[in-house]
């Protein structure tokens, strides 16, 4: 099996069998074990005979081996295992009644328990202070069953190989959106669900005329209220802007394309939005590794069509066999998957098939060749299915579906374009339908030493042309990007384009043009620059809606604070006549970039300015703080509440040496002399030379007596929050590279102990590049 390091070390941690630390298969026994296991379907369920069941074992191997084809992580994972729970995404109802509500938790939690991500519409829920008959009491509302869910899905870890994942709907007609709208404004709240609101034709059309929209309680249907739709589009994309949430779907185009519409409206997707299903529905997916269906020509490389052909109608087959080999978590479930056999056949590497064939991301041609290899998936997708029903018979409800009456067709859909993080890892390719997030990147490893990771490809290039050199990788990780770098050929640049350097237009272009072609919908992240503004959001949302996709995710650069680190090539305070820092508040936090951090008050400016006029150079045996001309500083903003005292922000940075300041800011109600103190004391003792973990574990657990214990930061005072800080810091965030993008621009690192992996956002989602940790998957 031909993979990296990184992607060997992928499968050892979350893909193969282990029993303790000891790893019991290699990678290509894992292949061995999957491909037996699908391939047994064909006598067990068909009768096929032990040789024909062998010969297509063989078949499913080679493909796998080869990485023409991967399916879902659940597949890969669980296969011939005991637990044999092999699809990725799940719908779960959420009808109006505490029976309902409980009844779909607790089947959340078996489906999170056994590897798998679900999708809820909250929309059947009755509002907020609504009456509730059988007690005479009043209803919470669906934002709180919300947070219920959330906090189940925090308690079960799904035997530590796959995180839970939950997709919240509410219909924008409901009389709680505007609350649905910002329950993610805090991104401590809410952790394990993206959150998306269901938008309507007849809502875009009030928006588009600027006019009122009703809101309808769903207990009885009654109008409750309007809300002028323009306002509350732009609450979205307040929002939106604001840290990414919420997505938005368009119902009614699910629904348009919904193949059983006699057994249900859809209501909801899966976590990433890619799969729209029916309640108790879960599909399994798989993709199709666009980089491996490239073949030399006369004129240049070309998609070999002819070996598409043959891996889509194998990869079909072998989806189809796993809709009977998965043991699903409820009865229900195994009724509507095995009634629809819905699959969903996507891609992956199709940034790196257009680097092959010299097109670049953002242009027409790309647009072009989505729309035409998609249109020729589809039909060969639909093709191998035709043939299937031929041979094994249609799927159970086609007579209830939009094909009755046609030729029969295996499967209700047969197309989906997911999100690989995991996969395309494995894969050594990009994910998805994604640009390049960063040709180059510096990490560190464990020993302290630092790698440069460098895109195979642009390696490749560079060395055939004479340009490359481990010079150059280093300038290029400090951004990610080629932009404005003369020493890489013109031609080279516009073709190897990232994420950041693609006008957000393309990336919904490119999304459309899959989406023409897709039975079921599209994952795609449109990235903007930090500096995008609101209106920027909103036209791409209008271009989304009117080019035809069903959803649209956004994430502007650097708008999570608190969960991502912040790196600048050069920082410049709000008061430039100040002296470099020596002290321990960090004035990196009032960049011109990042004006709120310490907040805007008059006290937490006299505070920063007392940091700032202490002694330029350090004590002897204290390394000095980083000159702010010179170097640079990255960290983590962790808001606490504290009881009496009210909000504390804390900060932890850390330069090239490891973490060099702590800095505090507190609310009114606190004591900012005393934090400020405490925060420089700490800053001084760190950069003595004194162990993290010994100043982490003096302030942890210190009590601040009278205090009250909020439940949900579970802090015991100013000194334990602070410790806590400095311990998330450690556990997950100070691996990272301080120059692994510059711009600035802000990026996550992975939590995995001793990662130190780039996380690149993914459709609501975060993958690291390295270890395949995911926070949806």
């Amino acid at each position: 099996m031909n993979i990296s390091d990184n992607a060997r070390t992928v499968l050892e941690r979350r893909y193969l069998r282990r029993e303790g630390d000891k790893v019991l298969e290699t990678p290509e026994d894992m292949l061995r074990r999957v491909a037996d296991n699908i391939a047994s379907v064909e006598t067990n369920a068909y009768g096929a005979s032990p040789q024909q069941t062998q010969a297509m074992s063989e078949r499913f191997f080679e493909l796998l081996d080869q990485l023409d084809f991967l399916p879902n992580s659940p597949t890969l994972m669980n296969a011939g295992r005991e637990l044999q729970q092999l699809a990725a995404c799940f719908v779960l109802p959420v009808d109006d009644s505490m029976e309902s509500i409980f009844d779909s938790l607790k089947h959340a939690a078996l489906i999170h328990k056994s590897g798998g991500g679900t999708g809820f519409s909250f929309s059947r829920l009755r509002p907020k202070s609504d009456q509730v008959r059988s007690t005479g009491g009043i209803a919470s509302g669906p934002i709180s069953f919300l947070k219920v869910f959330n906090a189940a899905t925090e308690a079960v870890k799904q035997g530590g190989t796959r995180r839970g994942a939950n997709m919240g709907i509410l219909r924008v007609d409901h009389p709680d959106i505007l609350e649905f709208i910002a329950c993610k404004a805090q991104n401590e709240d809410i952790t394990n669900f993206n959150i998306s609101v269901g938008l309507t034709e007849a809502f875009m059309g009030a928006v588009r005329e600027d006019r009122t929209y009703p809101l309808r309680n769903p207990r009885n249907g009654q109008i409750t209220g309007h809300l002028r739709a323009r306002q509350v589009l732009e609450l979205i994309i307040e929002h939106a802007w604001s840290n990414g949430e919420p997505g938005i779907i368009f119902l009614d185009r699910l629904n348009r394309d919904n193949p059983t519409p006699e057994l249900g409206d859809i209501e909801s997707t899966n976590p990433c939005g890619e799969q729209p299903l029916l309640p108790y529905e879960a599909c399994n997916l798989g993709s199709l590794n666009l980089a491996r269906m490239v073949r030399p020509a006369q004129a240049g490389p070309e998609i070999d069509w002819d070996k598409l052909a043959k891996v889509i109608e194998l990869s079909v087959r072998f989806l189809d066999n796993v809709i009977d080999a998965c043991a699903y978590p409820l009865e229900r479930i195994t009724e509507m998957v095995r009634g629809n056999r819905k699959i969903g056949l996507g891609v992956m590497g199709f940034a790196d098939l257009l680097i092959q064939l010299g097109v670049p991301y953002n242009s027409e041609q790309a647009v072009a060749l989505a729309r035409s290899l998609m249109a020729f998936i589809q039909e060969r997708s639909r093709h191998a299915s035709v043939a299937l029903a031929k041979e094994r018979g249609a799927f159970p409800y086609f007579e209830q579906s939009v094909f009755a009456g046609g030729p029969p067709v295996r499967n209700a859909t047969t197309t989906t374009i997911a999100p690989t993080g995991t996969i395309s890892l494995i894969a050594g390719v990009s994910s998805g339908i994604e640009p390049l997030f960063a040709i180059s990147y510096t990490r560190n490893v464990l020993d302290g030493a630092k790698l440069v990771e460098t895109h195979p490809l642009f390696h490749k290039v560079a060395l055939q042309r004479g340009f490359y050199s481990a010079e150059l990788a280093e300038t290029i990780s400090r951004t990610g990007s080629l932009a404005g770098l003369s020493q890489v050929p013109a031609d080279v640049r516009e073709l190897f384009v990232t994420a950041h350097d693609i006008d957000p237009d393309w990336h919904i272009r490119i999304q459309a043009a899959f989406q023409e072609h897709t039975d079921n919908a599209v994952s795609k992240t449109v990235n903007f620059s930090h500096t995008a503004t609101r209106d920027d959001v909103s036209r791409v949302y209008w271009l989304a809606y009117e080019l035809g996709c069903k959803g649209v995710t956004i994430y502007r650069d650097g708008s999570r604070d608190g969960q991502v680190l912040q790196v600048s090539q050069k920082v410049e305070p709000v008061q430039p006549k100040l002296a470099p820092a020596a002290g321990g508040v960090a004035v990196g936090a009032l960049s011109a970039d990042r004006p709120a951090a310490l907040g805007s008050s008059t006290a937490a400016r006299e505070q920063v300015a007392q940091a700032l006029g202490a002694a330029a150079s350090a004590p002897a045996g204290i390394r000095p703080r980083p000159r702010l001309e010179e170097s640079e500083t990255a960290g983590i903003t962790k808001k606490f509440r504290i009881g009496a005292c009210g909000k504390l922000f804390v900060t932890v940075n850390a330069d090239d040496q490891g973490i060099c300041e702590v800095f505090t800011n507190t609310g009114e109600e606190g004591c900012p002399s005393l934090s400020a103190a405490l925060s420089r004391v700490i800053s001084i003792a760190l950069r003595s030379g004194i162990a993290t973990d010994a100043v982490m574990d003096q302030l942890k657990g210190i009590r601040c007596i009278g205090c009250i214990i909020d439940p949900e930061t579970r802090v015991l005072s100013c000194p334990d929050a602070i410790g806590k800080a400095i311990e998330k810091f450690q556990n997950g965030h100070n691996r990272f590279d301080l120059n692994v993008i510059g711009g600035p621009r802000t990026v996550l690192s992975c939590p995995e102990t001793g990662c130190g992996g780039l996380m690149v956002p993914d459709s609501g989602c975060y993958t690291c590049t390295l270890c395949g940790y995911s926070q949806c998957s």
